[in-house]
Parts: structure tokens; sequence; C-alpha cells
């Protein structure tokens, strides 16, 4: 039987190495930093006092001599039964009897890793506060304007000029400019954004500014037009630099932008993305460690991901910081599972830099905000054959799962109301909702801080969405993050009648559709926590593995079937969306939409007997390179099930204990 120190050894030093590589490989957990920190000093106490007990003693003269080889002869016999092999040695950290050569290794290997995690938690930090730091980018581009964001904070640069220019294969145009900014400074945290105008739609640009700094986009298409038919862009959520963590990494890299960079200038010319939807955790200013909560915490933690050299990562179409952004808002920005409103502390601090990195270069807002445009954080544009509602599910949310829980605020709930009753301009054939965080509950942990804690919001939401669907002639695609794992589902219209077989877990087929995607840079959870429990949130897919996960949407006009299952399929011209799932830069899966573009044909087409309404066919799986289970997922999900529990339970717990403390 081991003694009580070595078992202590034994059991720090796998403490030490467990939560290390959690913590550097799989999830940057606050609760990780302190528990390797306390094993250390734990481990090598006692590791010491063993390493004390093993010294043999010194011989004295020679009549001690024949004593002393007795005592040795009795020190190696007490320790024989406990003789460490070098796999043992290294493995559980213990000190070897006959080589402190390898205690020494085995005790700097358990320091090494304590070092590493102070190195993720502090290098980028203090090498790289980003003060300085200088950089351009585009934000949202419509067909005759672009919105033109740069920081400055060298007031030797000052003033800054903006210029222009159309490319041109044959002879290079002129520079037009567009204006110059002679201030920047601290309010702001040096940062401006000039909108470029009277450009012409589907034209690619480049600008330059006199501090050097230069790029390119192309606008937008004139509603319309050909070119109006025709839409690519990216999306995804979730960004932690040099995560999982590398020694040998710059502490600012962002592997999942190079992914992505790499994996898009693979693409043809014509499904190049016109911009990067991103839906939130931009930044995780609390992950994992707050180390502040004033407004320069905040805005370092922007400074530091737009300092990062995957910004530069080039591709055939240029470096990465080219592509345009467009962002929103989620908890990571302010704090884990933010739902105090936007003027309790710290979401002032935080809103500050977002306000002044990201919706300065957003989309315009809604026509119709039904609140104070100076307040408002929900966007709305259209882009060729599709108009978008970008949603804002931090801000103006209340405690969720309560009477009355609102997600959206009464004023943006009444925009997206209006939004989707509202007919589209001719050619635009989509309605494309954004949210940070999923409207399925299908995922059974952390549900409450999604739309499944706010289910009668949710419903209001959803009747609407289906009478667009019924009476516009549109299709509505839902689009979040958040979660750290990509899980497709549709949510059927009840009016359909569906039959149980149409409703099927892991099963294609009608209803609203959401891709929820991410992380772009970040960790993925090791269990299985999203799965289908009733008929309202039909799972679809399910990929929870991939430490970068993105989703390309292509829209295009082209021929589909209206009802492939037909034993006659009659060929429709259709207008039709495909999403390609990405994760580790390599397409994994991918599924089809589509909307008629002669409604008449496509109904008359359609023999299945689900009436009227199926003018909106089937979603269709075109590729899937999932491996089927194995053992091990089999286990993940059970460990996940058993954490949803759990946590049903303490939400049971504390309800009880709330309502009797009353």
């Amino acid at each position: 039987m081991a003694s009580l120190p070595r078992l202590v050894t034994a059991v720090s030093s796998t403490a030490i190495r467990l939560c290390g590589f959690i913590f550097l490989r799989w999830i940057p957990g606050h609760h990780f930093v302190p528990m390797i920190f306390t094993s250390l000093v734990v481990y090598l106490t006692s590791f010491w006092s063993l390493r004390q007990n093993q010294l043999p003693p010194r011989a004295s003269n020679g009549r001690d001599r024949s004593a002393d080889r007795k005592s040795k002869k009795h020190s190696d016999s007490l320790y024989q039964g406990n003789e460490d092999s070098m796999l043992k040695t290294v493995l559980t950290g213990l000190p070897s009897t006959r080589s402190p050569r390898l205690s020494l290794v085995t005790a700097l290997f358990n320091i090494a890793v304590a070092l590493l995690t102070l190195d993720f938690l502090i290098r980028g930090l203090t090498i790289y506060p980003s003060a300085e730091v200088s950089f351009s980018r585009i934000g949202h581009v419509s067909p005759t304007s672009a919105n033109l964001l740069f920081r400055e904070s060298d007031q030797s640069q000052l003033p800054i000029v903006v210029s222009y220019q159309e490319v041109s294969l044959l002879t290079p145009l002129k520079w037009v400019e567009e204006g110059t900014v002679y201030k920047v400074d601290n309010s702001t945290d040096f940062t401006a954004t000039v909108t470029l105008k009277g450009l012409k739609p589907s034209t690619q640009y480049r600008y330059r500014l006199s501090n050097n700094k230069t790029g390119s986009f192309t606008t937008a298409p004139q509603p319309g037009s050909p070119q109006a038919n025709r839409l690519s862009f990216v999306t995804s959520s979730c960004i932690k630099p040099n995560f999982p963590y590398n020694i040998l990494s710059h502490p600012l890299r962002v592997p999942g932008i190079e992914s992505m960079t790499d994996a898009v200038a693979k693409l043809p010319l014509i499904l190049r993305p016109a911009f990067m939807l991103f839906l939130g955790d931009f930044v995780y200013i609390d992950v994992p460690f707050r180390f502040g909560s004033s407004m320069d915490h905040y805005r370092s933690e922007y400074r530091r991901i737009y300092a990062s050299p995957s910004w530069s990562a080039s591709s055939a179409d240029g470096p990465a910081i080219d592509l345009p952004w467009i962002h929103t808002l989620d908890d990571h920005e302010i704090e884990n599972d933010w739902s105090r409103g936007n003027r309790t502390a710290p979401y002032p601090e935080a809103a500050d830099p977002f306000q002044h990195y990201h919706v300065a270069a957003n989309p315009p807002i809604p026509e119709r905000s039904f609140a104070n445009p100076e307040e408002v954080t929900y966007f709305s544009f259209v882009n060729g054959p599709a108009s978008f509602f970008m949603l804002d599910t931090r801000t103006y949310r209340s405690e969720p799962s309560k009477p009355n829980s609102t997600i959206l605020g009464s004023a943006q709930l009444q925009s997206l109301l209006t939004y989707l009753s509202t007919p589209e301009p001719e050619g635009v054939r989509w309605k494309i909702i954004s949210s940070s965080v999923p409207f399925t509950k299908n995922w059974h942990v952390g549900t409450t801080d999604t739309w499944g804690g706010f289910l009668d919001e949710r419903q209001t939401v959803f009747e609407a969405m289906w009478r667009a669907e019924r009476e516009l002639n549109v299709r509505i695609v839902l689009l979040s993050g958040d979660r750290h794992e990509f899980g497709a589902t549709r949510f059927p219209d009840p009016v359909l009648n569906l039959a149980p077989s149409q409703l099927q877990p892991d099963t294609a087929g009608l209803g609203l559709h959401e891709f929820s995607v991410g992380p772009l840079s970040m960790f993925y959870l090791p269990i299985r926590s999203y799965y289908q429990t009733d008929d309202e949130d039909v799972s679809v897919k399910y990929v929870p593995d991939g430490n970068s996960k993105f989703g390309l949407i292509e829209i295009a006009d082209g021929v589909d079937e209206a009802d492939p299952d037909a034993a006659a399929p009659v060929p429709v011209r259709s207008s039709i969306l495909t999403y390609s799932l990405y994760v580790d830069g390599d397409v994994v899966w991918k599924y089809r939409l589509s909307i008629p573009l002669d409604r008449d044909t496509a109904t008359g087409a359609t023999t299945s007997g689900l009436g009227d309404n199926t003018h909106l066919p089937r979603g269709r799986v075109l590729e899937d390179k999932i491996s089927r289970e194995s053992w091990d997922i089999v286990v993940k999900k059970v460990v996940g099930r058993l954490e949803g529990l759990v946590r049903q339970g303490v939400d049971w717990a504390s309800d009880i204990y709330h309502k009797a403390s009353l």
C-alpha cells in the first residue's frame, strides 16, 4: 500500500498534467488555473519531502561503516516495494529512488506545465498591449458605398487622407479623394470611419490611406441586375487567439482566420464570399480570466485581436483583412451569459469599443427601428437575392425563463415583426435572420441562455416567420453562433400537419431552417449536448468537433426539383441556397434549400399531398463526410445528457429554495 506522501505526490502531479492539458488544449476555463498552481505547490512540497527521506545517511568513520551499510540495506528494503521504474516515475511524477536525474526531469515537467499555463495567460497581455496598433478594414458594402474603418494612434500621421480607385486590368484609373480626417483621439480609441460614396455596383475597388494602409473590396450588385441573383458569404462566431495553445505560435495568432482564408482562396472566383457575417464573441474578456472591467480593458481586447498577424495571412484575393466583416454582439464581449440590460455595469464599458470598432462600420439600422437611432444595435440590409436582419440578443434581454421574459426587447421585437411582414423588392427571395445565440432548444446545456429561455417570444417570432413564408413567396433562414458546435435544425410550420415519419431526428425536410456554427477559432465541447426531444425542433445535423468551423452560404438561380421524391421529379427554375460546413478547413457537409421562381409550376409538381404550402421544397443533404458514431461518441453523449440532468436538478433545487425564501 502506498504511503500517504507518495499518494499526495502522485495525485497532485496527475492534477497538474490533466488540468494543464484540458486548459491548454480543450477548454481554457478559469477553474483550471488555480487547480494547476495549487497542485504545483502541493506537489513540490511532497516531492521535496520524499526526496529528503530517500537520501542515505552520511558516513561518519570506519567504525560506523558497518552500521551505515546496515542502514542503507534497511533503507533499500524499505523502498524496495515501491521501487519506481523509469516509466512509472515519468508518468506519476514520483521521485526515483535510484536516479536523481530522472526525479529532476519529472519535477521539471510539472513545473513546465504550470509555466506554459502562465505563458498562455499573460504573454499576449504583457508583451503585446497593442496600444499602438494601426489597421484599416472594410465593413458594410452597398452597391454605391463602402464603410471604411481605420485606427491610427500616431498623431504625426494626421491628417489622414482617404482615397479610392477602381481596379482596371487595362490602364490604371485615377485615384479619387474621398476625404480627410484631421482628428482621431482617445474618445474613439483613435478609430474613425469614412464612407466611400459614389461607387459603381459590382465593381472592384482598392483604397489607400496616407498612413500607408491599403486594401481592396467589391461593391454589392445593383438590385434587379443579373448579378443580383447571386450571393456568397461566410458566417461563424467566437475567437480566442492561440487556442489550442501552441508555445511556438504568436500569442495573438488566430488559426481559424488563416484556415478560413486558405479555404476561401481555393473557391472559384464566382463563389468568393462578399462578406463575413460574424455572430458574436469577437473577444473573450472573461476567458480564462477577466483582468479588469474598465473601458480600457475592453478596448485593449479589441486592439489585440486586430493586432493579430493572422489578418495579414494572404490568399489569391489578398490578406484576410480585405474580407468585409459585419458584427453582432454576444455575451463574452460583455460578461458570460449576460442578461442585465444596457445600463448595468459593465455593459456601458463593453459597448464603447463595440461601437467604435464594429457598429461604426456595420450596415444601417432598420428603417423602422421603433427606438432612438443612436441606441439601436440591430441592423438590416439587402445584398443581391437576400435581405438580412441582424438581431442583438444581448443588449435588451431580461432574465430568462421568467414570466414575460424578453430576449429582444419590445422595440427590437416590433422592428423584427415589421421586417418579417414587409414584402421584399422584386428579385429578393430570401429573408436571413442572424442571432448570436441559437433559436433551437435542442442544446440541453446552457439552454436558458439561448432562445430556449424565451420560448414565448420565440413562438411569436416563429408564427410571423411561418406566415411570411406562406404569404410573401420568400424563404426564411436562421443563422446563429455561440455554441462552439454546429447544429442544423428545422422548425416545421404546424399548418403542414407533417406525418411522424417526417419529424424524425437527423432528417432533412420541411420547415424554417437554422444553421448554428462556431467557433471560428476556439475550443469545442468534448461532450454531446444536442439532441431532439419533441416534434417542434427537428434535428437535421449535429457536428460538435473541430476548433475551427464556419459556414459558406451560396445563393444562385438554377434548376431544382420541386419534389425530388416524386416518381417523375419536375425540374423547376429556382433560387437555390447551398450551405457548406467547413471544419478545420475542409468541407464536411452540404445542404440545399430552394425557392421556386415559378410558384404555380412548383405547387402543381408536388404530389406528396401536403397541401399548397409545399411550394417550398424540402431541404436536402448534398454531401456528408461525417463518420458514423463510434464507442467514444456514445460515451460523450451519455456524459452530455448526465450533465444536462445535473443542471436541471440544480435549477429545480434553486427554484424551490427561491420560492421557499419568499
